[in-house]
């Protein structure tokens, strides 16, 4: 199961993300991504670049609120030149706004709401909302399981599964330990998101340095 490591804490892309990314080249991380809000465009454009130099897929996850700001995060990835671009529900919309590019569009399945973002809607919505993402022309969706609250997160893991068929699922949003890791691998998950709890030492308590904790979540995820 992919590990994408995201710069970012509270949902938000640290301000020092270009010197965490620096820092962490050595491991050697396949993906690599940030959010559309918490630093300068600018920034966004470098960040690309340098993960395109590491030789890593990059992930521009769409949290803006209003559905202007979604629209105009989705350019903003198209022009940047993101692999992915993950979030927002108005897939038809940012489809078209990344037609021509080569980014690949992962949408928010459910009602994500708020910021941190929090996320509502059934199993059944769930289901719904993956194979109407697929006829709109989505690569898959960016599920926030674990910011659940009408729900059980391993059920809406299922519920995606079912409605995505083998296109890809990645389970983002408080993904902080191994158990977790592992059950949503058991329900069908193929990549999942970490930040904060990598960024703030608390995946691994017991380990000091960034390195070490980027190095148990990858660890943890290869059993699945």
């Amino acid at each position: 199961m992919d590990f994408i490591f995201m710069l970012t804490r509270n949902d938000r892309t640290v301000v020092d993300c270009l010197e965490v990314l620096e820092s962490i080249v050595p491991l050697g991380l396949k993906h690599i991504g940030f959010k559309d809000v918490g630093v300068p465009t600018k920034t966004l454009k470098a960040l690309t670049t340098a993960i395109k130099d590491m030789g890593a897929t990059s992930y521009l996850e769409v949290v803006s609120e209003t559905p202007e700001a979604c629209l105009n995060s989705a350019r903003v990835g198209g022009e940047l030149g993101i692999d992915c671009l993950l979030g927002g529900t108005a897939a038809v919309e940012i489809l078209n706004i990344l037609k021509g590019t080569r980014t690949l569009y992962y949408p928010f399945p459910g009602k994500p709401s708020g910021h941190p973002t929090k996320l509502g809607g059934t199993p059944a919505d769930i289901e719904a909302d993956c194979r109407k993402f697929l006829d709109a022309g989505c690569a898959g969706v960016d599920l926030l399981a674990y910011r659940a609250t009408d729900a059980d997160p391993l059920e809406l893991v299922k519920a995606a599964r079912r409605g995505l068929g083998t296109n890809r699922l990645i389970v983002a949003g408080s993904i902080a330990s191994r158990n977790r890791i592992r059950d949503i691998a058991e329900a069908g998950a193929d990549a999942f998101t970490i930040g904060s709890a990598v960024l703030d030492g608390s995946y691994n308590n017991t380990k000091g340095l960034l390195q070490s904790q980027i190095s148990s979540v990858l660890a943890d995820s290869n059993f699945a």
